[in-house]
C-alpha cells in the first residue's frame, strides 16, 4: 500500500449547459484561440487552460459552440490570471536534465535530515517523474519524490516532505494523521493553499 499527495487544480469555470443545436467540436488555428471539445457526459460547461496555454472549453450535451465562445469570453479574465500563472511558475527546461539530477542530489539528502529530525527512519528513497502526486510513501519505509520539487519554494517543499514522512506514523489521511501535519509543519495550510494554485503550471 503506498498513500501519495497529489497535485491539485485552479478551479476551473463552469456552468449549466443549456440546450441548443449541436455543433461539432472545433480546434484552433492560432495557439491561443480556445478550442472546443464535446463530452456528452458533461451537464454544463467547464474551462481549462493547457500546459502550454491553449484554453479547452468543454460542451456539454445539448450545448452548442456559439454558447461555449460566449461563456470563454465571459471568464477571459480568469484565462488571462491563469496564462499569467503559468507563465510564471512555469519550470525552464534543458537537454542536460540539470533540474532533475538537482532534484537526485538534493530532495533525498533534505528528506533524511527531516526524517533525522522527527525521530523517523526511511529505508529508501527513489525521486521520479511522477505527473498525478507530489510524493508517495510506502509501508516500508521507500518513500517516492517528485522531482518537480525542486522548482517549488523551499517551505512548500519541506511540507510535502514531511507530509510523506508523517505517513511512517500513520499511514492515512485521518485527524489523526493531519495533527502529526500541523506539529511538524506548522504553516502546512500555506503550503497546501500554494500548491492548489499553482502546481498545475509544474506539471
Amino acid at each position: 500500500m503506498q498513500l501519495g499527495l497529489p497535485f491539485s487544480e485552479p478551479s476551473e469555470p463552469h456552468e449549466p449547459s443549456e440546450p441548443h443545436e449541436p455543433h461539432e467540436p472545433h480546434e484552433p488555428h492560432e495557439p491561443h484561440e480556445p478550442y472546443f471539445v464535446r463530452h456528452r457526459r458533461a451537464r454544463r460547461y467547464v474551462l481549462r487552460l493547457d500546459a502550454n496555454g491553449r484554453v479547452r472549453v468543454t460542451i456539454p450535451r445539448g450545448g452548442s459552440r456559439r454558447e461555449a465562445v460566449a461563456f470563454a469570453e465571459r471568464h477571459a479574465e480568469w484565462i488571462a490570471r491563469q496564462r499569467a500563472r503559468l507563465t510564471a511558475y512555469a519550470p525552464s527546461f534543458d537537454d542536460g536534465g540539470a533540474s532533475r539530477e538537482r532534484a537526485r542530489r538534493e530532495l533525498p539528502a533534505r528528506l533524511r535530515e527531516l526524517a533525522v529530525q522527527h525521530g523517523l527512519a526511511v529505508s529508501r528513497v527513489s525521486i521520479r517523474n511522477q505527473r498525478a502526486r507530489w510524493g508517495s510513501c510506502g509501508r516500508d519505509g521507500h518513500i517516492c519524490l517528485n522531482w518537480r520539487l525542486v522548482l517549488v519554494p523551499s517551505r512548500v517543499r519541506d511540507y510535502v516532505l514531511l507530509h510523506e514522512l508523517m505517513h511512517l506514523r500513520r499511514m492515512d489521511h485521518s485527524p489523526a494523521f493531519w495533527r502529526l501535519v500541523a506539529a511538524a509543519c506548522p504553516d502546512y495550510l500555506a503550503a497546501r493553499a500554494w500548491l492548489r494554485r499553482h502546481g498545475a503550471a509544474l506539471r
